[in-house]
């Protein structure tokens, strides 16, 4: 982690709401891991887990709308830079212990701002899809722990979450 002090990047001097202007910074390899998680019953897990949802095939639903999600972050947070993706994983896998299925995302590119904001919303959409695909079955599930596990690259430097795996 940087030995830089938080601030508010996107308030202005005079407390208003601003795109934050990133011509002089250099470009840079960004990377930026993201997770969270939706707790179900181990019966709708059971359901997932044979391919018997409703709605179909949920674990791969859910990893196309978490990639299409990043790819739209700057339509759904306002003041989002659009950027250049050149990669996005969405890795959807089973926890018994939770029971539930573990989201996790990764955004990358080569550019002047960091892609946390896509790999978070690849994640939480991932995790809406997977909601919405199951409902029938389990409308009690939740969805949790969406956080930033780790980024790279940048004026800020590295960070990785205290408690990341």
């Amino acid at each position: 982690m940087s030995g830089q002090k938080p601030g508010l990047t996107h308030i202005g001097a005079s407390g208003e709401a601003h795109m934050v202007d990133v011509s002089d910074k250099a470009e840079t390899v960004r990377i930026a891991t993201a997770e969270g998680h939706v707790k179900m019953a181990p019966e709708t897990l059971a359901l997932i887990r044979q391919g018997d949802a409703k709605k179909g095939d949920v674990i791969g639903t859910a990893r196309l709308a978490g990639i299409m999600a990043a790819k739209r972050t700057p339509d759904l947070i306002p003041l989002c830079h659009p950027l250049m993706l050149t990669k996005v994983t969405v890795e959807i896998a089973e926890d018994a212990a939770l029971p539930g299925l573990r989201v996790t995302a990764t955004a990358k590119l080569t550019g002047k701002t960091g892609v946390e904001m896509e790999a978070l919303t690849a994640v939480s959409v991932a995790c809406l899809t997977i909601y919405d695909m199951a409902k029938a079955a389990d409308k009690a599930m939740e969805i949790a722990g969406i956080r930033l596990l780790e980024k790279s690259g940048g004026k800020s430097g590295d960070f990785r979450h205290p408690e990341a795996r």
